[in-house]
């Protein structure tokens, strides 16, 4: 997490994220909610795939609240995914609290433009990147985030990764095929824990590639 970013359970399930300053707040845009995801700092462990109720507090006081799942642990903390618009949540979060639409609004069901991103330079010049060479340089949380969420192409390089808790991510998302699920039984990187994820998923289990596939590695 950002140093100053103060992380806080607030209840059972529920967390609250305050960004100091606006240069704090794109900063964890450009480099983790902008893939759809938050490092968030804590002491408590939080099972993995876990759900959680998330307040995040912009530098002026204005607030949104997401939900968010628990991808992956770290050694601070663990690393979370969600699926708000990310640019909306920015914009909301840098308002001043008297233009934010009500807490009931959700935030998908916003119309608002986009603001002006200074990074933009260096945004237009990673996707000049091939597709293979920029998620191969991804940190290991932005990987593990993006993994829930992939589409086809980016699964197909993300299922060649050796990071097994990048396959487990891979694992949960819901466009995963049966074929996909078969290359990560076989995959030299499978983990027990990557394993116990297969085992333990009804329609992995009901096909017999994926068992063979198990049962040889």
């Amino acid at each position: 997490m950002i140093p100053g970013m103060q992380a806080t359970r607030t209840g059972p399930g529920t967390f609250a994220l305050e960004f100091e300053t606006e240069d704090e707040l794109r900063l964890e845009h450009r480099t983790n909610l902008s893939v759809g995801g938050l490092r968030l700092t804590t002491t408590e462990t939080l099972p993995l795939h876990s759900n959680i109720e998330l307040t995040l507090r912009g530098p002026a006081g204005a607030e949104a609240t997401i939900r968010a799942t628990v991808v992956a642990p770290l050694p601070d903390g663990v690393a979370l995914s969600f699926d708000a618009n990310a640019d909306e949540l920015l914009e909301r979060l840098l308002a001043s609290p008297d233009r934010v639409a009500p807490p009931s609004d959700p935030i998908a069901e916003e119309v608002l433009e986009p603001l002006p991103d200074s990074s933009g330079a260096e945004q237009d010049a990673e996707r000049t990147q091939p597709l293979n060479q920029r998620l191969r340089e991804l940190p290991r949380v932005q990987k593990i985030i993006l993994a829930t969420k992939a589409d086809r192409t980016e699964r197909a390089i993300l299922l060649q990764d050796n990071d097994p808790l990048v396959l487990s991510s891979l694992l949960k998302n819901p466009r995963i095929t049966i074929e996909e699920v078969v290359r990560v039984a076989k995959s030299g990187f499978l983990s027990y824990q990557t394993a116990e994820v297969i085992v333990k998923t009804g329609q992995f289990m009901a096909s017999v590639e994926v068992r063979v596939a198990l049962i040889h590695n």
